[in-house]
């Protein structure tokens, strides 16, 4: 049932199933799991389309989402739940992975384009909108020898994800400071 108070959407961006576990294109779920256990939320649980969990944070209930529908059709869960409860653009936040940065880089903004991100495009197109907050976190360049999918799906070298806990406390700091209304201006930072 749709709530009245205030409701925030925050999304990570991945692929379900253990063939994609620890992969590049999988920062969006790993880092949504790291806000989920800043904010002590509920356990991922499954709603329609996607894992979701919940908490509270002062006046805002806080829905943490990881659809189902793997990254190219990522538009679909984000469209369901921002239409049954309610939410505008601007209280939906998604955390998703850039080839376009480097690892240990996290950019955060409160809108913006899809870039080359297919996730995030089919968001957009699903919303009609760009105005909401998104968290880039870098996963680095794509190696000349490999092509881009092999890439974003193979596995988190051992060095990258050294720099995995830091680049996510960054962006779990963001996070938490949105929710509270507190982000108002573009964040970069590189670890």
């Amino acid at each position: 049932m749709p709530s009245s108070i205030d409701v925030k959407l925050i999304v990570g961006l991945g692929n379900y199933g253990k063939e994609y576990e620890r992969t590049y294109h999988n920062i969006g779920f790993l880092a949504l799991d790291d806000v989920a256990e800043r904010l002590r939320a509920s356990d991922f649980a499954q709603k329609n389309n996607a894992l979701v969990s919940d908490t509270g944070v002062g006046d805002s209930r806080v829905l943490l989402v990881k659809p189902l529908t793997y990254m190219n059709r990522s538009g679909d869960a984000v469209e369901y739940f921002a239409r049954f409860y309610k939410i505008a653009p601007k209280d939906i936040l998604v955390l998703y992975d850039d080839i376009e940065l480097a690892v240990g880089t996290v950019r955060a903004r409160l809108s913006g384009s899809a870039g080359t991100h297919n996730g995030m495009r089919d968001i957009v197109g699903a919303l009609g909108s760009t105005e909401f907050a998104r968290v880039r976190i870098g996963i680095g360049f794509k190696p000349d020898y490999m092509n881009l999918a092999d890439y974003v799906l193979s596995k988190i070298t051992a060095t990258d994800a050294q720099k995995l806990p830091d680049v996510f406390s960054v962006s779990t700091d963001f996070v938490c400071k949105w929710i509270k209304g507190e982000a108002w201006q573009e964040l970069t930072v590189k670890i």
